[in-house]
């Protein structure tokens, strides 16, 4: 049974006798001595398809489910849903916007290391690889200079996201985003 602290968006788990896969998880660490940090997850019952919104301590244990996770790509998106294919057996899966809440920024044709978790022939989630590349579509420009200091610019990447950058970085550059805190990393 893994704990709060250890689950990652785009799991599976079971809350409450029903399968739920991870949406989203916000970290929050009280100031006060002692007090324990907690996490804010945003679940979906994967059979019903409703929200759930629950909060849990780093310690709280929730319950396994027999699932499979199988390798895939980003295929496309059909203008309803985004399509994922099978490394192996160039199966299908196929997921709609709400599904996918929070990770089709990082979406981009072809990108591979995607894991998708799959109940009982039913694909319920993705989970993203650790980082992707990103191109850099819109920033203020480079200044001369800018490796010295430390201050950083907002930038917006392909797909909508937007991250700060070092100043030193200007439009068409490609940077490694992290897909878990959604930060610059380094270039690509």
């Amino acid at each position: 049974m893994p704990k709060a602290s250890e689950i990652k968006r785009g799991e599976v788990v079971r809350h409450k006798d029903s399968v739920c896969a991870v949406r989203k998880i916000e970290i929050r660490t009280p100031s006060s001595r002692g007090s324990n940090t907690l996490y804010r997850f945003k679940l979906q019952d994967v059979q019903t398809r409703q929200n759930i919104d629950e909060t849990f301590k780093g310690e709280d244990m929730l319950g396994d489910v027999d699932f499979v996770r199988r390798q895939a790509s980003y295929s496309y998106f059909d203008g309803e849903l985004h399509v994922f294919m099978d490394d192996e057996d160039y199966s299908q899966y196929s997921f709609n916007e709400s599904d996918l809440e929070g990770q089709l920024g990082y979406l981009s044709e072809g990108l591979g290391g995607i894991f998708v978790t799959v109940i009982d022939g039913t694909a319920v989630g993705i989970q993203l690889p650790a980082s992707v590349d990103l191109e850099i579509i819109e920033t203020a420009p480079s200044l001369k200079g800018g490796t010295a200091t430390k201050r950083n610019k907002p930038a917006s990447l392909a797909g909508g996201i937007e991250v700060q950058v070092p100043e030193y970085l200007a439009q068409g550059d490609v940077i490694k985003v992290n897909t878990e805190t959604g930060e610059f990393m380094s270039r690509a």
